[in-house]
Order: structure tokens, then C-alpha cells, then sequence
């Protein structure tokens, strides 16, 4: 198993790969359609997708958690 102190670094890791393959894939099928030569299009266009979203995730996903942690209730915060 992983260490949790690198849970950040797993996560983004885990999230650039998904989301730039289903997002690689989503638009390439949108601006070429079915075409002969998808797959390796498309492995083409994910791997320039990771390299560019993999360093992006870790530079976002702090920003993204304070403004979640802003915008969520929490409970000691509910008067009640």
C-alpha cells in the first residue's frame, strides 16, 4: 500500500489520468468522428492531455479544496 501522506499525489495522479482520457477521447470523437485511425489518435491526444493536466490538478486541487471548504456547511457552523 501507499503511504497516506502521498494521498494528494495518488489522487491527481488517478484524476489527470481519467479525465484526460475520457476528455481526449470525447473530443477527438467530436472533431473527427469514426475514424480508422482513432485509437492511435486518441493515445496520441491523451498523452499530450496527461502531460498537461497531471501538473495542473496539483496546482489546482488546493484552490479547490479551500473553496469547498468556503462554500460547504459545516456542522459546528449550523445553528440549531
Amino acid at each position: 500500500m501507499i503511504a497516506q501522506k502521498y494521498q494528494h499525489l495518488v489522487f491527481s495522479l488517478i484524476m489527470a489520468l481519467l479525465m484526460s482520457g475520457i476528455m481526449s477521447l470525447v473530443i477527438t470523437l467530436f472533431n473527427l468522428g469514426m475514424v480508422s485511425e482513432l485509437l492511435s489518435i486518441w493515445l496520441k491526444a491523451w498523452g499530450f492531455a496527461f502531460a498537461i493536466a497531471f501538473p495542473v490538478i496539483m496546482l489546482v486541487a488546493p484552490v479547490v479544496r479551500f473553496l469547498v471548504a468556503v462554500v460547504i456547511e459545516h456542522p459546528s457552523n449550523i445553528a440549531g
